[in-house]
């Protein structure tokens, strides 16, 4: 006997999405039916349903697979909430993207990082450790695509934002940290952290400052006390700088640090040579 549609309970708020995906995944068959909704939907709903399909192909992504091009079409929608879901759900997808359905739509998925919204933009980047861990061939187009934000014209309320586009940057930063390893130009990445030293969003500028000021091309300063939220961005920050607490990194541009070490410290911690 067919189970029940998660349509109407969905719409009349009876089930919440985390439900909705449990009947979703025991019952594959109703999705086509909620991603046609999805598309034809005009009322707040949609955001509901939206959620639940992308929470699916986190869970479960060979089940939405097959509308893939539906989502990729959601990119394009004038609804950002809309547009930001299918970001991350594309992304969910290429965990079981065999075909090279992803690289066919890849200028279209990483075009907007180049503006005008930097929220767009900001899901795109914080989306790509997802689709590098499936699709570890594109780590260094990804790379560069990311790298477009430092130049990126973002808009808010239609009047152009270098804020925005710090904010932005801030996000590369911690993406980059998340994917450093594989990356082959890492003086380029590299680079462009250290220009964020100068940034003008405090947010950004103290972080890096903070955590690892370089004073050499590859050189740390030590004594460089760390505060309480930067001790625990460092995990993904030491990773962008290919930075260890207790070994030299195996990468060319770092090779001439001595071994750095975090010390306590009644302020929070601090980096020091040993």
């Amino acid at each position: 006997m067919a189970k029940a549609s998660v349509l109407q309970p969905l719409k009349a708020k009876e089930i919440d999405v985390a439900t909705a995906a449990d009947r979703l995944v025991a019952d594959p068959g109703q999705i086509p039916e909620l991603v046609e909704t999805l598309q034809a939907e005009k009322g707040s709903v949609m955001y509901t349903y939206e959620k639940t399909l992308r929470l699916v192909s986190k869970r479960r992504p060979e089940l939405i697979h097959p509308h893939f091009d539906a989502f990729v079409a959601l990119l394009d929608h004038e609804n950002n909430f809309l547009k930001w879901g299918a970001i991350m759900t594309v992304a969910n997808l290429t965990a079981v993207d065999t075909a090279g359905r992803f690289e066919t739509t890849f200028d279209k998925y990483y075009g907007p990082i180049k503006g005008p919204t930097m929220v767009t933009a900001s899901n795109i980047v914080g989306s790509s450790p997802r689709i590098i861990r499936a699709k570890p061939h594109l780590t260094q187009r990804i790379a560069r695509e990311i790298l477009k934000v430092e130049k990126a014209r973002y808009e808010h309320h239609g009047r152009p934002s270098p804020e925005c586009r710090n904010v932005a940057i801030g996000q590369a930063i911690d993406t980059f940290g998340k994917f450093f390893d594989p990356i082959e130009d890492k003086a380029t990445v590299l680079a462009f952290v250290r220009r964020q030293l100068r940034n003008t969003r405090k947010q950004v500028a103290k972080r890096l400052n903070d955590s690892c000021r370089p004073t050499t091309p590859a050189g740390v300063q030590t004594g460089q006390r760390l505060s309480r939220i930067d001790r625990g961005r460092l995990s993904s920050l030491r990773k962008t700088y290919a930075l260890r607490s207790n070994a030299i990194p195996t990468h060319p541009p770092i090779h001439t640090i001595p071994n750095l070490r975090i010390l306590p410290s009644r302020h929070g911690a601090k980096i020091s040579r040993k």
